[in-house]
């Protein structure tokens, strides 16, 4: 036997071995190479492995708060992923403009106006949901809130009122409606400790990857950090954290997983809107390492990640979006 190139041919000669040489490379006379991926193939099947990851095909959510700022960024990413979503916002005007836009660039929504801090409305949208939905629903991001920087002693009995019952009250309720079509959008995708699906330990992939969520937008003034106003707003959003632990342990067994996003200062027409003050602004990219403030994209990009099969098995967490300002020091 002879070698050529580090192949061993055998019997005979430069010619077997050229023979040998061209089989190896497809040449005539030699059998045709096993068939290879294409670049085209293998990118198709990449995209598809991440859109099952990361994408909400098919999946039903209602965004609260939804028309502007970080609720409308939440809403289109959420489309842009895949999802049908519902908005709801206090103004009638604003929130059918934000459809008709979202429609325009081909996104499945659909909308409609209530004033969440009142009881009856949010019962009467949650039944709008379940007929827009046909009885299920497999997101839930609480965002709607107001915010009130004041010192503790200038509030009165009416911005307890107002921001306590938009920002915790109303999240709570929502929750209580929401349940029933959270739990039947799970069990239709197959989620829960119960499923039969389910691995070892009860928590299976596949049921546990198409589980129901609920995401809450609160605040760094939630906790751990605190500052020298804006008592009733960090108490808010400290009491939403807190639901999200809770209801994560409770609910986990219905498949529904809750989670709550903790901004920063972030960019909303609202936020430009109190950074009028040079000094102020200084000091707030002063206080974050990364040297800039949120902007609404930045929020929506991990609440999507929340909704989506990549975070299955994340539940009962606050995460910061905030540049690095609730775990920088003095250096």
């Amino acid at each position: 036997m002879s070698a050529i190139g580090g192949m061993q041919t055998a019997g005979g000669g430069p010619a077997a071995a050229a023979a040998a040489a061209g089989a190896a490379h497809g040449a005539p006379g030699g059998p045709p190479p096993a068939p290879a991926a294409t670049a085209a193939t293998t990118a198709m099947a990449a995209s598809e492995a991440l859109s099952a990851r990361f994408g909400l095909a098919g999946r039903k959510a209602l965004v609260t708060g939804g028309s502007r700022g970080i609720g409308r960024a939440i809403a289109e990413a959420l489309c842009a992923a895949g999802a049908r979503v519902y908005i709801v916002a206090r103004r009638g005007p604003e929130t059918g403009e934000a459809v008709e836009e979202m429609r325009a660039r081909g996104f499945d929504v659909q909308g409609s106006a209530a004033d969440l801090s009142d009881r009856e409305e949010c019962a009467a949208l949650m039944e709008k949901v379940k007929a827009a939905f046909d009885g299920e629903l497999h997101i839930l991001v609480a965002n709607a809130g107001v915010n009130a920087q004041a010192p503790t002693l200038s509030y009165g009995e009416g911005d307890y009122r107002r921001i306590v019952g938009l920002n915790q009250e109303s999240t709570y309720v929502l929750c209580q409606l929401a349940h029933p079509l959270l739990a039947a959008g799970a069990r239709g995708a197959g989620a829960g400790a119960g499923s039969s699906d389910s691995g070892a330990g009860g928590g299976g992939s596949s049921g546990s990857a198409r589980s129901a969520c609920i995401v809450f937008i609160s605040s760094v003034a939630g906790g751990p950090l605190a500052g020298r106003s804006g008592s009733l707003y960090a108490m808010s959003k400290a009491a939403i954290n807190q639901l999200a632990k809770s209801l994560a342990c409770e609910w986990a067994r219905d498949g529904i997983r809750v989670n709550s996003v903790a901004p920063w200062v972030t960019l909303t027409e609202m936020g430009k809107q109190n950074l009028t003050n040079p000094a102020l602004l200084e000091g707030l990219l002063a206080r974050t390492p990364m040297g800039r403030l949120a902007e609404p994209e930045d929020v929506a990009g991990v609440a999507a990640f929340l909704c989506s099969p990549a975070a299955a098995y994340v539940t009962g967490q606050t995460l910061a979006v905030d540049g690095g300002y609730s775990v920088a020091g003095y250096w």
